[in-house]
């Protein structure tokens, strides 16, 4: 067990029958093995794989990052990169507004179908209407109408996106944008392409979309596709067949993706037991140590700085934390150096917004630029004064936090931390569940709280969807919370952020952020933004989130994103056959065991 310095070449072998070359090896008839099947424990259990939607754990984000893909990717310097992109130019149309034309890379669905403009037109627009809470609304706001279309004051037809052709985009701007900093921002996960087909087909009878919660429902456009995903049970990600394959052409199955299979089987145990399993020989990937391991595997784990903050969010409507005194006094009492003493792989939050996040320009750190605006160490005195002075020393609330170990670790510590202060703090711990009727649909409960604003104080991984400080910033304005339009007021009031915090004068320092171009002067205006926003304190941010996997010396290949995401396309298993027959036979037996039982 140790961690991976150099990659391991693999031997070559040459088909007689297909163009090119594949690592793939032959089987006892001379036909070619399909490939590796990589058992791994890649993240802690998911539930719900809507892009748009599942962007509060870090979890899902890992897997997300290997189903879909958008028109381009940061590389691990944080550099945007062509993807679902082949090229685009600036136009102009006819009022001289700022167009640009992207031609799309064929590229084509899970089930075989070409990935289309249309497709992308779909996802965005969807983010769009007035009636859907997303959170990604703010990303698209540059867009022709984007912002006027969440606000209920055009349709969704209004949007200047539109496919001019199967496989050309055409996107027209309020004004001229920095095209950089746009297609940094289309690197997001929120951005990928959707088919509308698909998700109207398992759309329930109330309106519920069921088409991301069941592996079997789900098409994507990246290089592997779930064909399983059952909660506490098992997920498994397999080689998407079509991905950047031309049917035209007699290709390798493994030219564009070397892995057959990803499988992360949960029933094997909680961390402890997946650790032990790779230690033995029977995994080969760990992205979630056990905290009881941690200390252990801090200086041979791979640890990246991820884009996330795990933060506490309040609902400000509660009386208990109307005050903003209060929500400073309870962020006040925290040792965050505590929290990374728990967690290991994580760094105090100084600030909301994370280091690897973009200042004036990219590289640059918005964190380090802005510096420390929330103490690492905890003021219990200053705490307790301060909720002396707002009148309020006691009360009673919930704190739910999703049902994994690191999360309930943390909630456990800030539980007591604000029970000492005089609070009766209950830890809630919500864990999603499998359908009743379909036992291969799974229902992400926490989720649907956090929705629906159900709690009193929420725990979620704030994950940055682009890296740029503007989006999670801006979602605490009430025209950019993207939460949409009371359609059912006399006036179309819109929808704050899920807290309820709402302060005008931050709303204006917002206004003042989207309306500046310049992007030094644009930072310093979201420094002031940040600033604000801990000073009112409607969410605690507690610890900067790292990324920390450990893998044996038989993998090789495996790369990663400047959002801290695998990337297993290249990714090789020495070997493969010898653990695959072992496999085999270990399933075999197993099935005799049953039969004889």
């Amino acid at each position: 067990m140790k961690k991976v310095l150099s990659l391991i070449l693999c031997a070559v072998m040459f088909a007689s029958a297909l163009a090119g070359c594949t690592t793939l090896e032959k089987t006892e008839t001379g036909d070619y093995d399909k490939g590796a099947i990589i058992d791994m424990y890649f993240t802690t259990e998911v539930y719900d794989l809507d892009p748009q939607r599942s962007i509060i754990d870090d979890a899902q984000l890992k897997i997300m990052s290997q189903i879909y893909e958008g028109l381009t990717r940061l590389d691990e310097n944080g550099k945007w990169k062509k993807a679902g992109m082949k090229s685009y130019k600036i136009d102009k149309d006819k009022d001289g507004e700022f167009v640009i034309l992207v031609t799309l890379n064929y590229n084509r669905w899970s089930d075989g179908r070409t990935v289309q403009a249309a497709d992308y037109v779909y996802s965005w627009k969807r983010i769009l209407e007035p009636d859907n809470a997303c959170e990604a609304s703010s990303l698209l706001y540059e867009v022709k109408n984007a912002r006027a279309i969440k606000e209920g004051d055009r349709t969704i037809d209004d949007l200047g996106v539109a496919a001019v052709d199967t496989y050309t985009l055409e996107i027209q701007f309020e004004q001229k944008v920095d095209l950089d900093r746009f297609f940094e921002t289309t690197s997001s996960i929120a951005l990928v392409p959707l088919r509308e087909d698909v998700i109207t087909r398992y759309r329930t009878n109330d309106g519920v979309d069921q088409w991301a919660t069941k592996g079997t429902f789900i098409v994507t456009n990246g290089p592997f596709s779930p064909k399983e995903m059952v909660g506490g049970s098992v997920l498994r990600l397999e080689r998407s067949s079509y991905y950047y394959t031309n049917p035209d052409k007699e290709e390798v199955p493994d030219k564009f993706v070397i892995p057959y299979r990803l499988l992360t089987k949960y029933e094997t145990g909680n961390a402890e037991a997946q650790l032990m399993a790779l230690t033995s020989g029977n995994l080969f990937y760990n992205g979630e140590l056990p905290l009881s391991a941690r200390a252990q595997y801090a200086s041979s784990a791979t640890v990246t700085d991820m884009m996330a903050t795990h933060t506490y969010v309040f609902n400000t409507t509660n009386p208990l934390f109307e005050k903003p005194e209060v929500r400073r006094a309870l962020s006040m009492a925290i040792d965050r150096n505590q929290i990374v003493n728990i967690v290991t792989f994580a760094k105090p939050a100084t600030g909301y917004i994370p280091y690897r996040v973009f200042d004036s320009i990219p590289g640059t750190s918005f964190r380090d630029a802005g510096g420390a605006l929330i103490s690492s160490s905890a003021d219990t005195a200053g705490a307790k004064s301060l909720l002396q002075s707002a009148g309020v020393t006691s009360g009673s609330f919930t704190l739910t936090v999703r049902n994994n170990e690191v999360d309930m670790a943390i909630a456990d510590y800030v539980a007591g931390v604000w029970n000492d202060l005089g609070f009766n703090v209950t830890v809630e711990a919500v864990k999603g569940t499998v359908n009743a009727e379909d036992n291969l649909i799974t229902n992400d409960n926490f989720q649907k709280l956090y929705d629906n604003g159900s709690f009193d104080v929420i725990g979620i991984d704030m994950t940055m969807l682009a890296p740029d400080a503007f989006n999670a910033l801006s979602q605490f304005a009430v025209s950019y919370s993207g939460n949409g339009v009371d359609m059912d007021s006399e006036t179309y009031d819109l929808y704050g952020h899920i807290t309820g915090y709402s302060n005008p004068d931050y709303d204006s320092i917002i206004e003042s952020a989207f309306a500046e171009k310049d992007r030094a002067a644009r930072a310093t205006i979201l420094h002031e933004a940040e600033n604000k926003l801990l000073s009112d304190m409607p969410v605690i941010p507690l610890v900067f989130l790292q990324d920390a996997y450990i893998y044996t010396d038989v993998l090789s290949g495996i790369k990663s994103d400047y959002y801290a995401t695998r990337n297993f396309k290249k990714t090789q298993l020495k070997d493969y056959m010898t653990y695959k027959a072992k496999t085999e036979s270990i399933d075999e037996a197993a099935a005799e065991a049953e039969v004889a039982g």
